[in-house]
Parts: C-alpha cells; structure tokens; sequence
C-alpha cells in the first residue's frame, strides 16, 4: 500500500533545559578529550545515550563510582545525593555538576526548610535517580512513594510535608494532597513539579487533537514521557508509544493520515526528524 502521510513534529517537544545543559556540557568536554565518565544514563533515552558513548561517554554505577580514583565524572540532570559529593572528596573525583536547577532548588527545600523531626513525604518513582537524590538530602527519612495505596499501611503523623519528583503529573499531586487531607491529616503541599514539563500538557493537549494518528517518541525509562503519553492518549486514542523507527508499525495508518510527532523532555529531535523521515518514505 502507497501512503501519502502527511507529517508534523510538535515544535515544543523535545529536550528541557537541564537535559540540553548536561549534553552540551558533555559534548564541550568529549571535544578535546578521548573520554568522560557520567554517573547514570545521562538523558532516559536509549538512542541519544548510544550517540555520546559512541563520542567517548562512558556510563557507570554507584558501584563503579566507589572504585574510580582520580578522573572526572559527569552528574546528570537528575542530581546526586550528599553521598555521592562526599564519595568524590575521598576518591579526588572532579565533578562536572549539570544537576538541573530545578531539581538543585527542589533538593535546598528538602534539605534546608524543616525542624529535624519533621516527616517528609516524596511523591515519586522508586528508585528514579532523581528520587534517590531527594531522599538522600533527608538521610534515608523521608517516605517515597509512587501511588497512594502504599500509604495504607504506613503509620503516619498527623502533620508532614509533601513534595513531588519534578516530572510528575500536577493533576495527580493535587488529587493526592486531597486525598491526605479527606483521610484527617494536616499536610503542607509543596509543588516542585517542573512547569517546563507541566506546560507541555496544554501544548500537548492542543497540537494532538490536530492529527489522525500520533506517534509519541520517547524512552521506556523516562518518567515524564509515561506522563506526557498519557495527555496524548487522553485527547487523542489514536496515540502510539515508541522508543525508535523499528517500532513503528506501517498498519497503523490510513492512506491519507495526518500524523504528528511529540516527545518527551528528554528525547532528541533528531530522533523525531528520523521517525518523520521514515513514515514519508514509506
């Protein structure tokens, strides 16, 4: 079958901020040097991590981290416990820092803004670099969480704080700080999400109802891409999720379909021209 798609890339998709100053920050360094280490995928997208470790980018653990002397290592966008900073004063590590703004301002509130006994709540991914960055900043004490019903069976004060991961969705925050306080507890909500990821949810919400199909480009791991998905899916059901062009399945268009193409923060726009390129030559 001969298909005559037409294809638009959404415009304000695409890297945030943070990712585009970690990557840039790399890229100056692999320019004139052979290689540089970054503690953790440096973006939650498979392909754009293959690009730089193909330039010298070397990827490691925490695990390795212990055992490396003397050489300099990148921290991502998603930021680093204390641990982590206290790790390379031992091991003569230079730190290229590129944590995200957002995520150092949110990391300082954690940190700074609380009577030590005070119970800290993080609406988040378990495990998410980020995540484990912000509990580090609490020494273990705060309460993680990735949805509500894990709370029912924890023993609570009846007063905390509640803070979110950076990329999560602001509907569901806000549906959780109701919740907390419908269940009788005093809760003080700060909304550290990211309004650079938040606004993309109107940006979103109107480029999608546009097309006849949707091709939402993003990495498995990334959590704002499992949110921004979602809005996609919402105001358009003809929304598909990839990571690359060998997902795309040509029996999903009609002959004449309109076809938009978005992503999540932290997928590259080289990615998205590929899958455009490759739906026109088909």
């Amino acid at each position: 079958m001969k298909y005559n798609l037409t294809v638009n890339i959404d415009k304000a998709s695409g890297f945030c901020f943070g990712v585009v100053y970690a990557i840039d920050m790399a890229e100056d360094i692999l320019a004139h040097e052979d290689y540089l280490y970054c503690l953790g995928d440096i973006v939650h997208n498979d392909e754009e991590v293959k690009r730089l470790t193909d330039k010298g980018l070397r990827i490691i653990d925490h695990e390795q981290l212990n055992n490396l002397h003397n050489e300099k290592v990148l921290i991502r966008a998603h930021g680093e416990a204390p641990s982590t900073y206290q790790l390379a004063l031992e091991n003569n590590l230079t730190l290229i820092d590129a944590s995200c703004p957002v995520v150092l301002k949110l990391q300082n509130r954690i940190k700074n803004s609380h009577d030590e006994d005070e119970q800290i709540l993080i609406f988040g991914k378990h495990g998410h670099a980020e995540v484990v960055g912000l509990q580090g900043q609490t020494d273990g004490k705060a309460i993680v969480f990735q949805d509500l019903a894990e709370l029912d069976d924890v023993k609570l004060p009846a007063s905390f704080t509640l803070y979110s991961q950076t990329t999560k969705s602001t509907d569901k925050f806000y549906h959780i700080k109701e919740q907390l306080i419908n269940r009788g507890y005093e809760v003080k909500a700060n909304d550290t999400i990211c309004r650079q990821v938040s606004n993309r949810y109107g940006d979103l919400e109107k480029f999608v109802v546009n097309y006849d199909k949707i091709l939402f480009v993003s990495g498995k791991k990334s959590s704002n891409g499992k949110v921004l998905y979602d809005v996609c899916k919402k105001y358009n059901d003809n929304s598909y999720f990839i990571s690359n062009i060998e997902e795309i399945d040509m029996n999903w268009f009609s002959a004449d379909d309109k076809v938009g193409i978005c992503g999540a923060t932290s997928t590259p726009m080289w990615l998205m021209e590929e899958v455009k390129s490759f739906l026109l030559h088909h």
